[in-house]
């Protein structure tokens, strides 16, 4: 019997603009939300995630075919991809809102399980929760609307990719815990 060949990894990570954590929050003049023509950049939580996925081809070399990165945003969200193509990804994706557009999570869960369907990936990296928002809802949506397995909250994520598996660890009260994932899988990174 022949070993069958390796597959290579593709994986997709969804990257927010938001206004830089740096930012004092301001109310705007109308005092319907905050002040928005201040300094925005990649949601931080995204960002790990972006370097979770470029330490993943570090570490298997070959075994990662592809890091595509996608947002959902206005036209000026392209910076945002720059910042991850710079960071190591291979592939932007920009899907154009409104200016004024303010989607929820689930529609941008819907319209990344389109993304997904058509990019085709094995591994969806997404930050945990977007800094404007805190919702933290977008992964475990993604997670139901594909009837994909999810690991959440990840502090680490190990690769077991002749198996098909996902070992995410993450932090609990009282410790480390360790999840482990069948391929396809979303994973939601926290910040350590």
């Amino acid at each position: 019997m022949r070993p069958s060949p390796t597959r290579l990894l593709n994986i997709l990570v969804p990257v927010k603009r938001s206004i830089d954590y740096a930012v004092k929050i301001r109310v705007n003049q109308a005092q319907t939300g905050v002040e928005t023509n201040v300094k925005h950049s990649m949601n931080p939580f995204d960002e790990i995630a972006v370097e979770e996925a470029v330490r993943l081809r570090e570490k298997f070399k070959d075994a990662v075919k592809n890091i595509t990165v996608v947002t959902i945003g206005p036209t000026k969200a392209v910076d945002i991809l720059r910042t991850a193509l710079a960071m190591g990804a291979d592939k932007g994706i920009h899907i154009e809102t409104p200016e004024t557009a303010n989607p929820e999570p689930l529609g941008i869960a819907k319209t990344l399980k389109e993304i997904v369907n058509k990019e085709k990936p094995d591994l969806v990296i997404l930050g945990k929760q977007a800094i404007d928002d805190d919702a933290g809802q977008t992964g475990q949506m993604l997670a139901g609307l594909t009837g994909w397995s999810q690991a959440t909250f990840a502090s680490k994520v190990e690769v077991d990719e002749p198996r098909g598996i996902v070992t995410v660890t993450r932090e609990v009260d009282g410790g480390l815990q360790k999840v482990e994932c069948k391929l396809p899988t979303i994973v939601t990174t926290d910040l350590r």
